[in-house]
């Protein structure tokens, strides 16, 4: 079952909590906005498309949903994007011009797609989302968004936090998720990360919304961009925690 939370001015957390094959939780986090035109950022994997949907309806109507949008192509990103798509016919599914391109051209896919660049903006009202091109970060099409309004940064695998965390985190995480990162091997080499965390230390935001883990405020954001700076986070020889070829 997913768990909803209100964290500011008409953004929702929708969170399911799993247990991986080690026996650890992790979380997959979908951010609703409520507002003249409806936005849910990722869908979560397809079988966890109904505590998703049920989660949005506890908000809204999902039928009225106007955009889906994802960050880059992933089953936990994607997965239930179809779907969504279908229950509501006036939504629209908004990603980078890349993942248009490569992932979305040449599939069993018809449904309305926009693809988007560097700096363009969805107007949903109240709330504008920026674009941000981050390439590697940690797929080619990765792309992150920035809420004018409320100085909120949606920036998918980044500022990830493993475990059962509450829906605002306050505590220093930062070393723990570059642990995890060099774990995991999400991250081919430590500049491309570095170079997106320059650009988003320049936005100065209040708000930093992950897709795994809680979200950061303003006073806990510096832990996490100060770990990001000063501890490896590239790959390392591992995937999921498993050994591979040598570096």
């Amino acid at each position: 079952m997913a768990r909803v939370d209100a964290l500011v001015d008409g953004i929702y957390r929708i969170c399911t909590t799993v247990q991986l094959p080690d026996n650890t939780d992790f979380q997959f986090n979908q951010f609703l906005i409520d507002d003249e035109r409806p936005a849910l950022i990722h869908t979560g994997m397809y079988g966890l498309y109904e505590g998703v949907r049920d989660g949005v309806a506890e908000v809204l109507d999902p039928s009225k949903l106007e955009y889906v949008i994802l960050l880059h192509f992933e089953a936990d990103e994607t997965g239930g994007m179809d779907r969504f798509l279908e229950g509501a016919p006036n939504s629209a599914l908004a990603c980078s011009a890349l993942s248009a391109i490569l992932n979305l051209s040449g599939w069993n896919y018809s449904g309305r797609v926009e693809g988007h660049t560097e700096g363009e903006v969805i107007d949903l009202g109240k709330h504008k989302l920026r674009f941000l091109e981050t390439p590697h970060v940690h797929h080619w099409d990765s792309m992150m968004l920035f809420d004018e309004t409320t100085k909120s940064v949606f920036p998918s695998d980044l500022f990830i936090q493993p475990g059962d965390q509450p829906p605002v985190v306050t505590e220093d995480l930062g070393s723990m998720m570059c642990e995890y990162y060099r774990e995991i091997g999400i991250f081919a080499h430590d500049k491309p990360v570095r170079d997106v965390v320059d650009r988003i230390e320049a936005l100065d935001p209040d708000w930093i919304h992950g897709m795994h883990g809680g979200s950061l405020r303003r006073e806990t954001i510096p832990n996490f961009i100060r770990a990001l700076r000063e501890e490896p986070v590239g790959y390392q020889g591992k995937l999921l925690g498993r050994e591979v070829l040598p570096r």
